[in-house]
């Protein structure tokens, strides 16, 4: 349910692009410092800009260095230094990688994701303790999701307003003591939240009709076993479409109200364009959705 929060490459400057992706990569190398060099596989765009956006409206700056990576250690590449927004947003990664895993274990039996949990099991422990609070409003959440999805909740609006609410919890930090931008933060969070599981619903249509698993937007829109999935997918398009707008606009006007301190360009760029882009590929099927899992 991650990686649809990332920039619209081509309206970006260079400059601000090699940002993103020093930060991307320095979510990277703090996750193999704070924990272990396995869990870096966890990493993923949507934390990417959570971390961009938590550093972003501190007054320090950046440290950046060109360092090898463990994917191509002959290349160097600028990174962002660890700092306590990268801290946070790579204990937060392995709380909710750890919760994915287990969660495709219970559904699918994978027993590559059961294995996949081991190298975050002393992550886990160490996340949790630095930020219980934290924790265990992620778990709860999820809970929650796992309740309405086996009671098959036929209510799209309430299973994303659950993940709004985990976004929400993990979008401020304890450390944030101004009440204006905890509350900024907050329903940036919840929209963003609540955009990322609509959308995410919508990408899996045809899978979740192949595999006859839970999607509430099936259940909602009473999709039946002889209609086609483009004309299902025509049929909800206009509600589905002007809910993800409305979460897109919610964003939109909480952003211009945050004191953005610097990288304000990299984060114009993704709330006003990244994400209508992502979505636009998505609810069209368009060319190019392929091109921009991986920077």
């Amino acid at each position: 349910m991650f990686g649809y929060v990332t920039p619209y490459k081509s309206e970006l400057k260079v400059k601000e692009y090699d940002m993103f992706k020093a930060y991307y990569c320095g979510l990277c190398k703090t996750l193999g410092k704070e924990f272990n060099h396995i869990v870096r596989f966890g990493l993923n765009y949507d934390l990417t800009f959570l971390a961009l956006l938590l550093s972003s409206i501190e007054e320090d700056k950046e440290i950046i260095t060109r360092e090898g990576c463990i994917a191509n250690p002959l290349k160097k590449k600028f990174i962002v230094n660890t700092n306590k927004s990268l801290v946070y947003a790579s204990n937060i990664s392995i709380i909710l990688t750890y919760y994915k895993l287990i969660d495709d274990w219970k559904d699918e039996k994978s027993i590559k994701s059961l294995i996949g949990t081991i190298p975050f099991l002393s992550p886990l422990k160490k996340a949790n303790k630095a930020y219980n609070n934290k924790a265990l409003m992620i778990k709860g959440c999820l809970d929650r999701l796992t309740e309405l999805e086996k009671n098959k909740c036929r209510r799209l609006d309430e299973a994303a307003d659950t993940f709004g609410k985990l976004m929400e919890e993990i979008s401020v930090p304890d450390y944030i003591e101004d009440n204006k931008t905890e509350r900024v933060l907050r329903w940036i969070g919840y929209n963003l939240g609540r955009w990322i599981y609509i959308l995410d619903a919508f990408n899996d249509l045809e899978e979740d009709i192949k595999n006859n698993t839970y999607n509430p937007i099936l259940l909602q829109y009473s999709f039946r076993e002889n209609e086609e999935i483009d004309q299902f997918k025509n049929r909800v398009m206009e509600p589905i479409e002007f809910s993800l707008t409305m979460s897109l606009e919610a964003i939109a006007k909480s952003f211009e109200v945050l004191n953005i301190r610097k990288n304000q360009g990299i984060i114009e760029n993704i709330v006003y364009m990244g994400t209508r882009h992502k979505m636009d590929l998505i609810l069209n099927k368009r060319e190019g959705l392929k091109h921009e899992k991986s920077i």
